[in-house]
């Protein structure tokens, strides 16, 4: 089992900065693509940003060039930077990751608790 932690989220201005960070623990061999989702109220879950092990980055349209995904393998965690915000971007952002098992199976998709991020205008 994966337990993902998230941290970092808050209140800020439209144009501001905010930076979420996201550490997994538990039983697992190795994490492979990691990721951040967020959902507002009343509209699905989607996809913010993901990161492969290799460090190859997947970005949504709405959020390119504002928004750097980042990784430290060693501590298992991802980052999030998030810059340049706007009340758009206030939603649950939520950590997602994908284990690997020692055979190279796939192990399981897990999620963090989600942490708000607000955007004031």
């Amino acid at each position: 089992q994966v337990q993902l932690v998230e941290s970092g989220g808050g209140l800020v201005q439209a144009g501001g900065s905010l930076r979420t960070s996201c550490t997994a623990s538990g039983s697992f061999f190795r994490l492979d693509a990691m990721g951040w989702y967020r959902q507002a109220p009343g509209k699905q879950r989607e996809l913010v940003a993901a990161i492969t092990r290799g460090s190859r980055t997947t970005y949504a349209d709405s959020v390119k060039g504002r928004v750097t995904i980042s990784r430290d393998n060693a501590k298992n965690t991802v980052y999030l930077q998030m810059n340049t915000l706007k009340p758009e971007d206030t939603a649950v952002y939520y950590c997602n990751a994908e284990s690997v098992t020692e055979s190279g199976m796939f192990g399981g998709t897990y999620w963090g608790q989600g942490t708000q991020v607000t955007v004031s205008s």
